[in-house]
């Protein structure tokens, strides 16, 4: 097969990140896959994500529970115990040895949970206590059923800013280059954040800048942790997921950015405007454009990318890296297929979150060897 010149791909180029150095822009994306055992992660962790890593590349790992509340699904790990920190430390070894840059998302699922997965059969936290309905889980048959969340008082909300900030620490002690807070997709950053969701009439509640309030305290109390050169968070602004929506996203998105340029922290990782709930792609006439413009530090797009897009996206200034959830997860060797224009292993979204420590997970297959330096 007749390859590209590595050049020729905006995605292949390398990239200065912070004080990263990334031979090319092609990013695992945060990727839950529900194979935490008891939310402990597991052995098997440690091929799939060291299949993944390729020298100067950047992964970020699945969403990571921040506490003992941030929990919402079967079999997800956490970073808040000591047995946890220890169990993510041959996997981050892994994938370092392989040159990798590798950072772990902080999670906190708010009101996506119901009493099974809380301490002591509690109700879920969250900026409200309007329950979630009913929703089909994202292998599409499932019925997710979620209790009705607990509203955090105004005094309990630092309690929660702290839990992310321990956690942060943690995943340092466990060897990780940075962290992401994972503000989309209606967990609990983005229930205070979405006008749809939040209901509050204290200092969280009701303006734009109430209701950012707290994402951005536990930016700044992650930051102040472990230093901003180490710090990035994902955003869905125009997001629907977890029946949260916001009447003026688009304003969202800006504010959010305009804030978090005082932080100076080192990434923003947006989710397309096109992406509005799981697996859904819309026509849709906003664009991230203007938040880029905005945000000074590295920008991450992330949502339906292919290789195509990803390119034009790097190359016209739109991002300056991309994020690959789905074709990255059934294609191990992602950044090599791109660099020879080879065709992708199709994915099983049945075996996404089935909890087989193999299937669907480590047995997706390379390409033969082809000659490739990134």
């Amino acid at each position: 097969m007749e390859g590209k010149v590595q050049g020729q791909q905006p995605l292949l180029t390398p990239y200065k990140m912070g004080k990263f150095h990334l031979s090319h822009r092609v990013v695992l994306a945060p990727l839950t896959r529900q194979r935490s055992w008891n939310n402990v992660p597991q052995p098997h962790a440690i091929l799939y994500y060291s299949q993944r890593a390729t020298k100067g590349g950047l992964l970020i790992t699945e969403a990571t529970g921040v506490s003992d509340t941030a929990q919402g699904y079967a079999h997800t790990p956490g970073i808040w115990t000591k047995e946890q920190v220890e169990a993510w430390k041959p996997i981050v070894d892994a994938v370092h040895a392989k040159g990798s840059v590798f950072i772990c998302q902080l999670w906190h699922v708010g009101r996506v949970s119901n009493r099974d997965f809380q301490p002591n059969g509690q109700a879920p936290i969250s900026s409200t206590d309007k329950a979630l309905t009913p929703q089909i889980r994202s292998n599409g048959f499932d019925v997710a059923e979620f209790s009705a969340p607990r509203r955090l008082r105004t005094d309990e909300i630092p309690l929660v800013v702290d839990d992310f900030r321990l956690a942060a620490r943690n995943a340092m002690e466990a060897g990780f280059d940075g962290v992401e807070i994972h503000g989309a997709h209606g967990y609990l950053p983005d229930q205070f954040m979405k006008d749809q969701v939040n209901d509050r009439t204290d200092k969280y509640g009701g303006s734009l800048e109430n209701r950012c309030r707290f994402p951005l305290e536990v930016v700044e109390a992650v930051a102040k942790e472990i230093g901003a050169d180490k710090v990035g968070i994902r955003l869905s602004p125009f997001g629907q997921h977890g029946q949260a929506g916001d009447s003026n996203p688009a304003a969202l998105g800006l504010y959010m950015v305009e804030s978090l340029n005082k932080y100076n922290i080192l990434y923003c990782h947006m989710v397309e405007p096109r992406i509005r709930a799981p697996g859904e792609m819309c026509d849709c006439p906003h664009s991230l454009a203007p938040i880029r413009k905005t945000f000074n530090g590295t920008f991450i797009a992330a949502g339906g990318y292919v290789q195509e897009d990803g390119n034009n996206a790097v190359a016209e200034d739109r991002a300056d890296l991309v994020a690959f959830g789905r074709w990255f997860l059934a294609n191990p060797d992602l950044p090599k297929r791109f660099a020879v224009n080879a065709p992708l292993n199709k994915y099983n979204r049945e075996t996404f979150y089935s909890p087989e420590p193999v299937i669907g997970y480590t047995d997706y297959p390379f390409l033969e060897d082809v000659s490739y330096e990134p």
